[in-house]
Protein backbone atom coordinates (compact mmCIF):
# COMPACT_ATOMS: atom_id res chain seq x y z
CA UNK A 1 0.00 0.00 0.00
CA UNK A 2 1.81 3.78 -1.07
CA UNK A 3 1.06 5.91 1.89
CA UNK A 4 0.94 9.59 0.27
CA UNK A 5 1.69 12.99 2.37
CA UNK A 6 -2.16 13.12 3.60
CA UNK A 7 -1.86 9.84 4.90
CA UNK A 8 1.31 10.52 6.94
CA UNK A 9 -0.33 13.78 8.31
CA UNK A 10 -3.50 12.14 9.61
CA UNK A 11 -1.13 9.32 11.09
CA UNK A 12 1.03 12.08 12.62
CA UNK A 13 -2.39 13.44 14.08
CA UNK A 14 -3.00 9.83 15.71
CA UNK A 15 -0.10 9.31 17.33
CA UNK A 16 0.27 13.04 18.86
CA UNK A 17 -3.29 13.47 19.56
CA UNK A 18 -4.98 9.76 20.00
CA UNK A 19 -8.08 11.13 21.94
CA UNK A 20 -9.11 13.71 19.49
CA UNK A 21 -12.57 13.56 17.38
CA UNK A 22 -12.43 12.47 13.86
CA UNK A 23 -14.34 15.87 13.56
CA UNK A 24 -11.45 17.83 15.28
CA UNK A 25 -8.88 15.93 12.54
CA UNK A 26 -10.48 16.89 9.69
CA UNK A 27 -10.58 20.54 11.31
CA UNK A 28 -6.97 20.64 11.90
CA UNK A 29 -5.91 18.73 8.51
CA UNK A 30 -8.33 21.54 6.59
CA UNK A 31 -10.01 18.26 4.65
CA UNK A 32 -13.58 16.72 4.96
CA UNK A 33 -14.51 14.65 7.46
CA UNK A 34 -15.83 12.26 5.14
CA UNK A 35 -12.25 12.28 3.32
CA UNK A 36 -10.85 11.53 6.70
CA UNK A 37 -13.39 8.98 7.16
CA UNK A 38 -12.69 6.83 3.93
CA UNK A 39 -8.60 7.45 4.51
CA UNK A 40 -8.81 6.17 8.03
CA UNK A 41 -10.81 2.94 6.77
CA UNK A 42 -7.99 2.50 3.82
CA UNK A 43 -5.70 2.82 6.08
CA UNK A 44 -7.09 -0.10 8.46
CA UNK A 45 -8.11 -2.10 5.92
CA UNK A 46 -4.84 -2.54 4.38
CA UNK A 47 -2.99 -3.12 7.81
CA UNK A 48 -1.15 0.58 8.17
CA UNK A 49 -3.50 0.89 11.12
CA UNK A 50 -3.97 -2.14 13.49
CA UNK A 51 -5.24 -1.05 16.83
CA UNK A 52 -6.54 2.03 18.39
CA UNK A 53 -6.48 1.21 21.56
CA UNK A 54 -4.80 2.47 24.69
CA UNK A 55 -0.77 2.09 25.33
CA UNK A 56 -0.73 0.49 28.47
CA UNK A 57 2.63 0.14 31.41
CA UNK A 58 2.92 -2.90 32.49
CA UNK A 59 5.23 -1.39 35.38
CA UNK A 60 2.32 0.46 35.99
CA UNK A 61 0.33 -2.52 36.50
CA UNK A 62 2.79 -3.85 38.73
CA UNK A 63 5.21 -5.60 36.42
CA UNK A 64 8.19 -3.20 36.24
CA UNK A 65 10.83 -5.98 35.36
CA UNK A 66 11.30 -6.29 31.74
CA UNK A 67 13.07 -9.41 30.28
CA UNK A 68 14.24 -10.67 26.87
CA UNK A 69 13.66 -14.49 26.71
CA UNK A 70 15.01 -16.36 23.56
CA UNK A 71 13.54 -19.28 23.31
CA UNK A 72 15.08 -22.70 21.43
CA UNK A 73 12.88 -24.97 20.00
CA UNK A 74 12.47 -28.83 18.83
CA UNK A 75 12.58 -28.94 15.25
CA UNK A 76 8.97 -29.05 14.21
CA UNK A 77 7.24 -27.99 17.10
CA UNK A 78 7.33 -23.87 16.65
CA UNK A 79 3.61 -23.66 15.99
CA UNK A 80 2.73 -25.66 19.27
CA UNK A 81 5.27 -23.97 21.34
CA UNK A 82 3.94 -20.39 19.85
CA UNK A 83 0.69 -21.45 20.56
CA UNK A 84 1.24 -21.94 24.14
CA UNK A 85 3.03 -18.78 24.80
CA UNK A 86 -0.63 -17.23 23.92
CA UNK A 87 -1.53 -18.89 27.64
CA UNK A 88 1.38 -17.18 29.44
CA UNK A 89 0.08 -13.50 30.68
CA UNK A 90 3.39 -12.30 31.07
CA UNK A 91 4.27 -12.89 27.81
CA UNK A 92 3.50 -10.01 26.62
CA UNK A 93 5.17 -10.22 22.87
CA UNK A 94 6.59 -13.12 20.82
CA UNK A 95 8.22 -13.41 18.00
CA UNK A 96 9.50 -16.63 15.26
CA UNK A 97 13.24 -15.15 14.80
CA UNK A 98 16.64 -16.17 12.86
CA UNK A 99 20.31 -16.74 14.54
CA UNK A 100 20.13 -17.41 18.17
CA UNK A 101 16.73 -18.98 19.01
CA UNK A 102 13.90 -20.07 17.39
CA UNK A 103 11.92 -17.52 19.29
CA UNK A 104 11.94 -14.36 21.40
CA UNK A 105 10.05 -13.46 23.77
CA UNK A 106 9.03 -10.01 25.91
CA UNK A 107 8.17 -10.78 29.65
CA UNK A 108 6.68 -8.65 32.05
CA UNK A 109 7.47 -9.57 35.84
CA UNK A 110 6.64 -8.31 39.37
CA UNK A 111 10.39 -8.95 40.19
CA UNK A 112 13.29 -11.26 39.49
CA UNK A 113 11.67 -14.06 41.18
CA UNK A 114 8.43 -14.04 39.09
CA UNK A 115 10.52 -13.83 36.08
CA UNK A 116 12.32 -16.73 37.14
CA UNK A 117 9.03 -18.69 37.24
CA UNK A 118 8.02 -17.51 34.20
CA UNK A 119 11.18 -18.65 32.50
CA UNK A 120 10.39 -22.28 34.54
CA UNK A 121 6.89 -22.56 33.22
CA UNK A 122 8.66 -22.09 29.63
CA UNK A 123 11.13 -24.38 30.03
CA UNK A 124 8.73 -26.85 30.57
CA UNK A 125 6.89 -26.57 28.06
CA UNK A 126 6.85 -29.40 25.55
CA UNK A 127 9.20 -28.53 22.80
CA UNK A 128 11.27 -25.97 24.23
CA UNK A 129 14.73 -27.11 24.32
CA UNK A 130 16.70 -24.29 26.31
CA UNK A 131 15.82 -20.27 26.76
CA UNK A 132 18.27 -17.63 26.86
CA UNK A 133 17.59 -14.50 29.39
CA UNK A 134 18.15 -10.43 28.75
CA UNK A 135 16.89 -8.71 31.11
CA UNK A 136 16.21 -4.67 30.50
CA UNK A 137 17.85 -2.12 32.53
CA UNK A 138 16.97 1.08 31.21
CA UNK A 139 14.27 2.02 28.57
CA UNK A 140 16.56 4.08 25.90
CA UNK A 141 14.27 4.20 22.68
CA UNK A 142 10.35 4.06 23.80
CA UNK A 143 8.42 1.83 21.11
CA UNK A 144 7.46 4.80 18.68
CA UNK A 145 6.59 4.85 15.18
CA UNK A 146 6.18 9.01 14.50
CA UNK A 147 10.19 9.25 13.10
CA UNK A 148 9.55 5.76 10.40
CA UNK A 149 5.89 7.72 9.77
CA UNK A 150 7.92 10.34 8.91
CA UNK A 151 10.08 9.07 6.36
CA UNK A 152 8.02 7.49 4.59
CA UNK A 153 5.50 11.03 4.23
CA UNK A 154 9.29 12.67 3.15
CA UNK A 155 9.71 9.79 0.61
CA UNK A 156 6.19 10.17 -0.66
CA UNK A 157 7.05 13.95 -1.52
CA UNK A 158 9.81 13.18 -2.96
CA UNK A 159 8.40 10.61 -5.29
Amino acid sequence: MTVDELDTRILRLLIEQPRTSVREYARLLGIARGTLQARLERLERTGVITGTGPVLSPAALGHPVLAFVHIEVTQGRLDEVGDALAAVPEIIEAFSITGGGDLLTRVAARDNAHLEDVIQRLIRLPGVVRTRTEVALRERVPHRLLPLVEAVGRAARTS
